[in-house]
């Protein structure tokens, strides 16, 4: 079995914990009852001995730039004197909108399809651009935003601007063969 164990070590052994495993089911099987000791409900992803690093890669790929933004929106609030306190009231309010998000992108991922009903690819980058004039305004490196809206361009320049931004997932990673 291979495995990536997704939680803070607080929540090891608690429901809260998230593990993923890989490799025969029946290797997963016999040793399920072990595996439940790192807590939650153990998430099987098949014989692929791959699988569990992949997974874990992705997600952490999202966790690091989602606390790289979250960190960067506190400097900027600051900068603009804001106090974390009472931006933090607000900005809790983007996590329920990520999490309907997700599951909006996987579908227009899986059916190749991208409608910009909600937003679009172009307005995002203005968008972008405006916070990165703020940005710099107040001398906070810009360097991931300017790398987010390349991404943007990028897109806007292959015909995707009023593509909604499930697309930029697309524009990022070089095609897969079937």
């Amino acid at each position: 079995m291979k495995g990536a164990i997704l939680t803070p070590t607080p929540t090891i052994g608690t429901p809260a914990a998230t593990a993923l495993w890989c490799g025969s089911r029946s290797g997963f099987d016999a040793v399920r009852p072990v595996l439940a000791a790192f807590g939650g409900t153990p998430g099987y992803l098949g014989p692929d001995p791959g699988a569990a690093a992949a997974y874990d890669m992705a997600l952490l790929d999202l966790f690091g730039t989602a606390v790289s933004g979250l960190t960067h929106a506190f400097a900027l609030a600051s900068a603009e004197g804001i106090a974390p306190r009472s931006f933090a009231r607000y900005a809790a309010g983007i996590a329920p909108m990520l999490a309907e998000m997700t599951a909006r992108f996987a579908d227009q991922l899986t059916e190749g399809r991208f409608p910009g009903d909600r937003s679009t690819v172009a307005s995002a980058g203005a968008g972008l651009g405006h916070v990165i004039a703020t940005t710099d305004a107040h001398g906070i490196d810009s360097g991931v935003l300017r790398a987010a809206r390349s991404v943007v361009e990028q897109a806007v320049a292959a015909g995707h601007g009023d593509d909604g931004l499930a697309r930029l997932a697309r524009s990022l990673a070089p095609a897969r063969p079937a």
